[in-house]
């Protein structure tokens, strides 16, 4: 955690950053990819509808010792059709293993004769079998009311995003919404899940999940754009993706913290208690929190930033940010020449000045001759990589400034030659007469 922590303040600070927006293209197609298999697995296989929509019969009785082959024959041979789905649970409050065997829409001669079947082969009274009929009626009624709070929770979003941040906002979190929701029922179509109410409760929990996600994200990147446009700074992509890093450990905490109560529910609830609701609404949840984390991330943000970047003022501030870092590059490539062009007006006018010994004034004309006036523009980015553009314009400075005429002393090894001027000068010391 301590190592999580460390991360999370590099990435607020900016001083370690992952590119998200720029990188749109790749989320677009990975995301592009997951849509069209779940749309296609809808398509070709559908969706398993419980019986709470479709409508049917339910037969509930203790398990015993027999076998899911011989109640599926029973029930299939007494008119309860080929296609009856038959699970094995295990009570919530504890006690022994019951059957639920669940049928089309049966009439009453068929629901007293697949009763009676269920009833004489595995030797259960009929008063201690549970039966439940539901109309198809009542689950076209549940299909609608879903349907209608599906509508209601996006009008309402909507009209929250737009007031609250600004509707290029609220159209990105509802693309969002449509990627987790489309994933979601594409995972249910490939694995043939149960469509059950509990599915839908958990399909408009984990809406509201995704959008938390989403607007706590949207919510840092409006301040970090605000006043964007009276600098040139960095362009409305780059200060979103900083504040998508700067949320980032923020959101795979809550993701992980969410994800862990949903998976024991999942994989250690439903391994022990069976097939039930408690695992339908865990298996929602585990599959629209992944979606929705992902798409907060990686779908929302980049979807925004491309919106806004359609803007014609922040398309301007797209071009003063890219001529301020060329017009940047060009000045330090010019200070490099600069400096390059002072070296050997320096060493000439030292060499005129101060320069006793031939050999270090031999040195220094040789290496001013290697870094000439003539530098090249390749010459010159190369000085800047390395850093001598950094310091150009002090030596510059510094070249420009003329000799001292003191020039330095000479060491006890470095006497100058007298000239013959210098040898009948006289001493000016007085002879001793």
């Amino acid at each position: 955690m301590a190592l999580l922590g460390g991360i999370g303040g590099k990435l607020y600070r900016g001083e370690v950053s992952v590119e998200f927006v720029a990188r749109q293209r790749l989320w677009y197609s990975i995301s592009g990819a997951i849509l069209a298999v779940s749309v296609i697995a809808v398509a070709v296989f559908g969706l398993n509808f419980s019986v709470d929509f479709k409508g049917g019969s339910v037969y509930q009785f203790a398990a015993g010792s027999s076998t899911i082959t011989q109640v599926r024959q029973t029930v299939s041979g007494a008119g309860g059709g080929q296609d009856a789905i038959v699970q094995k649970i295990a009570p919530l409050g504890g006690g022994p293993a019951k059957w639920q065997i669940q049928t089309r829409p049966l009439t009453v001669n068929q629901q007293d004769s697949v009763l009676s079947a269920l009833s004489h082969q595995f030797g259960v009274p009929q008063n201690q079998i549970s039966q439940t009929s539901i109309g198809a009626s009542w689950g076209s009624q549940i299909s609608k009311k879903a349907a209608q709070a599906l509508i209601a929770f996006i009008v309402v979003i909507v009209i929250y995003l737009s007031i609250a941040f600004e509707w290029k906002m609220a159209v990105a979190a509802l693309i969002a919404l449509a990627h987790d929701i489309v994933i979601t029922i594409g995972v249910y179509a490939l694995a043939h899940f149960e469509v059950s109410p509990a599915s839908v409760i958990g399909l408009l929990t984990i809406l509201g999940y995704s959008l938390y996600d989403t607007v706590v994200v949207f919510d840092k990147v409006r301040e970090n754009t605000a006043g964007l446009l009276a600098s040139s700074r960095s362009t409305y992509s780059q200060a979103a993706n900083q504040a998508l890093n700067q949320t980032l450990v923020r959101s795979i905490n809550t993701s992980l913290i969410a994800l862990l109560p949903v998976a024991s529910i999942l994989f250690v609830g439903a391994g022990f208690l069976g097939a039930g609701e408690l695992k339908d609404l865990a298996l929602v949840l585990f599959v629209g929190m992944l979606s929705g984390t992902y798409s907060s991330i990686c779908i929302a943000t980049p979807v925004l930033a491309d919106l806004k970047e359609r803007e014609p003022q922040y398309k301007a501030l797209a071009k003063r940010v890219q001529l301020r870092a060329s017009g940047g590059r060009a000045a330090q490539r010019a200070a490099a020449k600069a400096a390059a062009a002072a070296k050997p007006a320096a060493s000439s006018r030292a060499g005129r000045a101060a320069v006793a010994d031939p050999e270090e004034a031999d040195l220094a004309v040789t290496g001013a001759d290697d870094t000439g006036p003539d530098m090249t523009d390749q010459a010159a980015d190369e000085a800047v990589d390395t850093g001598a553009g950094a310091s150009a314009e002090p030596v510059a400075a510094a070249a420009s400034q003329p000799a001292s005429r003191s020039g330095p002393r000479p060491g006890p090894r470095q006497q100058p030659r007298r000239t013959s001027a210098a040898k009948r000068r006289p001493s000016g010391k007085k002879r001793r007469r």
